[in-house]
């Protein structure tokens, strides 16, 4: 079962505040009742010395009387100050003056195994102090010295359940601000899920619609920031997918069409053949159509092969530097035939005797090809196509220009588009395959230049390339 991330972060967030309760109530807890415990000894310790010095010491120094009734007065007083048990010990763990009880010197209570050396270096111990205490009592131990001779001891006792009390009432003020703290984490986490989880779960939605092929689907999201932001590149991703698949429909229906009608020809005129319906005598005529329809098919084969190996990027271009003026000359030259029967004269304006440029020469040959093709086919008998060559800074302007039937202003936007065929061209000319222009624009973009259309209908239609110019060297 796979578990959303919305759900981690929630599961994650109460692992962390149980976690966090839980090491504050065990860790932090011991800590603040150990550190608690040392301050108080420390407190008490030096309390004891203060006693040690200036109460208990005049006692063993015979300065004041022999008496421990001034003592025990005193031990009362600063008792009741400090909220403990002040005790005077003997060598011997006899207690001579508790600050508790009343003063007995004939029977006084004895710590039989009270021994210093059992605090192991410490000034206080933790516990029943030899069992004489029924719950646990903090106590602090300091030693009462005359004339370099240890006397006794002051012990100060306190209940080691009031150090507990403080502990637990500093842990309460630590559980309230842990509280604070994860009341406004859990108003972050709202906000988190209204601002950043919502939005990514529609656009989540909104990717599975796309995969599935609902381009149409639209993402819900109404935001200014990275989120909206994507949220507006996948919207416009889902209209360039929607074109895309609406073009591939297009391009399949027009290659269907484009093989269909030259193949049902050639099985028709094959079938007659066949079967006797064409006479032998009609024959040489019939075939003569078939092959140019096998020629079509040749010529679509190959202009569709040529846009693949732009489209895959696998065609590398042959850069060279070469006369355009030549090129355009040779290609010129090859429709010598088509011209002549349609009476067209191709008139070339070169502003040098030389144009050098930098190109692929086989690829810009097909360029020329096939913009002359197209000028030949869409113009008038009697007319005249020029193709001009002009030189502007690093430049050169290469200009195919017929006097034909135009290109409709709706239709100039639209004509780089495979398999487009503005409705004239498919009256005039069936054998064109509508991919002639988008191998120009594909092969003029490969070499980083740019190339225009001016069209009027009825007046003509003119083509303008690029290319990067080359300066001839003095002789």
């Amino acid at each position: 079962m796979r578990r959303s991330l919305y759900a981690k972060f929630w599961l994650t967030y109460a692992l962390f505040a149980l976690l966090g309760f839980f090491v504050i109530s065990t860790l932090i807890s011991q800590l603040t009742l150990a550190k608690r415990t040392e301050l108080k000894a420390d407190d008490l310790y030096r309390e004891a010395n203060y006693i040690s010095s200036n109460f208990v010491r005049s006692y063993y120094s015979g300065r004041s009387s022999s008496s421990l009734e001034p003592i025990h007065t005193q031990f009362q007083a600063l008792g009741v100050y400090l909220n403990a048990s002040i005790w005077l010990l003997d060598n011997n763990g006899r207690i001579l003056v508790n600050s508790k009880e009343n003063l007995n010197l004939e029977e006084p209570d004895i710590i039989e195994e009270f021994d210093p050396a059992d605090m192991k270096g410490s000034y206080y111990v933790i516990g029943d102090f030899y069992g004489y205490f029924p719950e646990k009592t903090l106590s602090v131990v300091a030693p009462v010295t005359y004339n370099f001779k240890n006397n006794g001891y002051v012990v100060l006792h306190t209940s080691y359940s009031l150090l507990e009390r403080e502990r637990d009432q500093m842990l309460n003020l630590t559980y309230i601000a842990m509280l604070i703290i994860f009341g406004l984490s859990l108003l972050i986490l709202l906000v988190f899920t209204v601002s950043v989880y919502y939005p990514i779960k529609a656009i989540t939605v909104a990717a599975s619609q796309y995969a599935a092929g609902n381009f149409q689907y639209e993402i819900t999201v109404d935001s200014e920031d990275e989120i909206g932001h994507l949220a507006d590149t996948m919207s416009y991703m889902a209209l360039e997918l929607a074109e895309l698949d609406e073009n591939q429909k297009k391009f399949v229906s027009n290659i269907s069409h484009d093989f269909r009608s030259p193949l049902t020809s050639i099985k028709g005129y094959l079938e007659a053949m066949q079967d006797g319906t064409i006479p032998a005598q009609m024959q040489e005529k019939y075939i003569g159509i078939v092959l140019r329809e096998t020629e079509r098919l040749n010529k679509l084969t190959s202009g569709l092969l040529t846009l693949n190996s732009f489209d895959t990027k696998k065609n590398m271009l042959d850069i060279t530097t070469f006369d355009i003026n030549s090129v355009i000359k040779n290609t010129v030259s090859t429709f010598e035939g088509a011209c002549t029967e349609k009476r067209i004269i191709v008139d070339l304006l070169f502003d040098s005797r030389m144009q050098p440029v930098s190109a692929d020469m086989g690829k810009i040959q097909q360029v020329l090809y096939n913009l002359l093709d197209n000028a030949i086919n869409f113009s008038n008998s009697n007319s005249v196509i020029t193709i001009e060559t002009t030189a502007r800074h690093e430049k050169i302007f290469i200009s195919v220009k017929d006097t034909g039937i135009g290109i409709p202003k709706e239709s100039q936007k639209r004509i780089w588009e495979r398999f487009y065929k503005t409705d004239p061209s498919r009256g005039k000319d069936k054998r064109g395959t509508g991919l002639g222009l988008s191998i120009v624009k594909e092969i003029i973009q490969t070499h980083g230049e740019h190339i225009n259309v001016i069209s009027t209908e009825g007046v003509g239609t003119e083509f303008i390339f690029t290319l990067p110019r080359v300066e001839l060297e003095e002789e």
